[in-house]
């Protein structure tokens, strides 16, 4: 299996502080991410765990915070109960002028055999996060900063 990241980086027309809060506040990630996440505090060691329903199957999504840099960058190892990996998603924000940009580097993703499971598949985490960073963020943040 070859180690290839998933990188997707977009600019947003609103303040870094709206992007960080959109990313690491849970009620605001609830809004645009992931409705069924119960629990998340950007701290070095939290963890959490949530049932995604994807068609037919339960994947649980196993969450710890390896790394945070306030307003500019978090880390979380990302994981999936019962599958075999573990992988690493790492949001970094850089203001540019009155705008910011994301970068979205997951890394890791070989570790979940999507040979032996296609739903783990590469190409599956390309479309997952082109769709939230490529649409559901920027619509979410865009609206926020309209506000």
């Amino acid at each position: 299996m070859k180690n290839e990241p998933v990188v997707v980086e977009r600019v947003y027309n609103a303040t870094p502080q709206t992007v960080w809060e959109a990313i690491t506040d849970l009620n605001k990630m609830q809004q645009w991410y992931f409705p069924m996440l119960t629990a998340f505090e950007p701290e070095i060691g939290f963890e959490t765990r949530f049932d995604v329903l994807q068609g037919e199957k339960v994947f649980v999504h196993i969450w710890k915070i390896t790394e945070v840099e306030p307003g500019k960058k978090i880390s979380y190892e990302w994981k999936f109960g019962g599958y075999p990996g573990n992988s690493v998603v790492t949001w970094e924000l850089f203001p540019v002028g009155d705008q910011t940009k994301l970068i979205l580097t997951h890394t890791g993703l070989e570790t979940f055999r999507g040979d032996l499971h296609p739903d783990l598949a590469i190409h599956n985490f390309k479309e997952g996060w082109t769709h939230f960073i490529g649409t559901a963020l920027k619509e979410y943040v865009e609206a926020e900063t309209e506000e």
